[in-house]
């Protein structure tokens, strides 16, 4: 049963959960790092699997992972909450004691504790502070980048993280607001603002604010910076048999994953006339999925933010 977000009355669902048990095979037993453990909804399930399993919940919001440990609170000592950049799951991992492990999960959405969060600044629905960091305890806000940035700096990211067609007209009001003497700094005039320069929401399509929101989410947590090491590190973290599973919502973090993954499956990417690989490929992985699962047509309205996703899997190889 999912479990009900603390004071918000609504339930938490997570996402592609059958398919990420089935790839993730926590019946196993021994460590699984849920790298964003959120409201631990996967985790739950991983450590429901197996008692020999244990679970390293990493995250870098203090509120979600509050609430991870009162829900995970009676699984003693099985499972460990840290609060980090799971980026720096290496040091992690040697922090806590950890030569390896055997199951490493990585859903990159946003929790939703933070969707739902009036105050978080990541959700159009409410008017907030624009701020947007899934750690609120360090780092720029999105207003403050809105304040800093160039137009042109704010039109790239806008159409870069976000494919926003109407991403240079909306930098541009933005600036204009700020040389005026009135920066925008809560999700009411920004979501006002994109609505004067896209238009009003039309039946049947997303919100206009949606793209914005969601680039300039993705800059302010600098959510693709080191995506591609992280994978390559991640593998090498895994125990031999050990399985990685990602989640993702966006098409650039899963093009990421999935080029360093066909690499290190052994996919050389180098032109054929190279003499030469050159692109790092080697073959530690086998690829549990040639194609990424999307959630089914069910989970999808059960819960509409599972819309985007898609998870792809790899087992590490036994040692040589």
């Amino acid at each position: 049963m999912a479990a009900p977000l603390g004071g918000m009355g609504a339930p938490h669902r997570p996402v592609l959960l059958q398919e990420t048990m089935k790839f993730l095979a926590p019946e196993r037993g021994g460590l699984f790092v849920d790298c964003t453990v959120g409201l631990g909804g996967h985790s739950e399930a991983i450590l429901n699997s197996s008692e020999s399993t244990r679970v390293l919940g990493i995250d870098r919001d203090p509120s979600a992972l509050e609430f991870a440990q009162r829900r995970l609170a009676n699984f003693g000592e099985r499972f460990r909450a840290v609060h980090a950049n799971f980026r720096d799951i290496r040091e992690i991992l040697r922090r806590e004691g950890e030569l390896g492990a055997d199951g490493i999960l990585a859903d990159l959405g946003v929790s939703s504790l933070q969707f739902d969060s009036p105050d978080r600044g990541f959700s159009f629905r409410f008017d907030a502070p624009l701020d947007m960091r899934m750690d609120p305890t360090q780092g720029e806000t999105a207003a403050d980048l809105l304040l800093r940035l160039s137009e042109t700096e704010i039109a790239n990211i806008i159409f870069e993280f976000g494919e926003e067609r109407h991403s240079r007209r909306i930098a541009r009001r933005i600036v204009e607001r700020r040389e005026q003497g009135s920066p925008i700094t809560t999700t009411k005039e920004l979501t006002d603002l994109i609505e004067k320069s896209a238009g009003a929401r039309k039946r049947g399509q997303i919100h206009p604010a949606t793209r914005t929101f969601q680039a300039l989410r993705i800059a302010v947590n600098q959510e693709l910076e080191g995506l591609a090491e992280f994978v390559g590190t991640a593998v090498d973290l895994l125990n031999p048999n050990g399985h990685f599973v990602t989640i993702s919502f966006h098409s650039l973090e899963d093009r990421t994953v999935k080029r360093e993954l066909r690499k290190l499956s052994g996919n050389c990417e180098c032109p054929p006339r190279l003499p030469v690989c050159v692109c790092g490929a080697r073959r530690v992985v086998e690829l549990l999925n040639r194609r990424p699962l999307t959630p089914s047509d069910d989970e999808i309205e059960k819960n509409p933010r599972a819309r985007s996703a898609k998870l792809r899997a790899a087992r590490k190889l036994q040692e040589s």
